[in-house]
């Protein structure tokens, strides 16, 4: 299926374009989605079982053939629940108009310990509806970092510090990851 969309999406865009953007896609896809809903033929066998991409069957293979690290070195992944180091994070999507507010925003976050860290994604096009009409606006994302219980300052505050009436804030849990990231996540934002 990807073989054929990125074929046809050949015809439509240059090639450089799709090498591009591709990348930031696919993540946004396994974002929203989940790896479940994208390869439904992996989720019902028993790969997916531990909740770890690493449990896949292409995954060793994959390291053999692309990893720089040496074989000691080894990244510990975590369940959420299962690690007193860590609390319930996630991440949350904010759009911003340009650059400059999305720095100023960002920096206010990471200030305040609303977020430990923030990712400015240059280069988006939103289309939306707003008050009847469709617009279409260039934006850049916002990917912040935080403590799920954070959630509710971290909305009050992009709303108090935004440029928009109605700022995007939307929340998606972190189920896992590197223990010592998510460890700095905790150690890096407020109680």
């Amino acid at each position: 299926m990807a073989s054929t969309l990125c074929c046809r999406a050949s015809k439509l865009v240059s090639s450089t374009t799709i090498r591009r953007h591709l990348p930031l896609v696919g993540a946004f896809c396994v974002l929203s989605l989940g790896f479940s809903n994208l390869c439904p033929t992996l989720s019902s066998s028993s790969y997916l079982k531990t909740g770890c991409a690493q449990s896949l069957p292409f995954v060793p293979l994959l390291r053999s053939k692309f990893s720089t690290q040496s074989p000691d070195k080894t990244v510990h992944a975590v369940k959420m629940e299962g690690n007193s180091n860590t609390v319930p994070s996630i991440v949350v999507y904010v759009t911003v108009p340009n650059r400059e507010a999305g720095r100023k925003l960002a920096e206010s976050i990471v200030k305040e310990k609303l977020a430990a860290c923030v990712n400015i994604v240059p280069g988006l096009e939103s289309v939306y509806l707003w008050e009847g009409k469709i617009n279409t606006d260039p934006e850049e994302l916002l990917i912040i970092k935080t403590r799920q219980s954070l959630l509710g300052a971290l909305t009050e505050h992009v709303k108090a510090n935004h440029e928009y009436d109605v700022p995007e804030v939307i929340a998606l849990p972190i189920t896992g990851g590197s223990s010592q990231y998510l460890e700095w996540l905790k150690n890096s934002t407020r109680d």
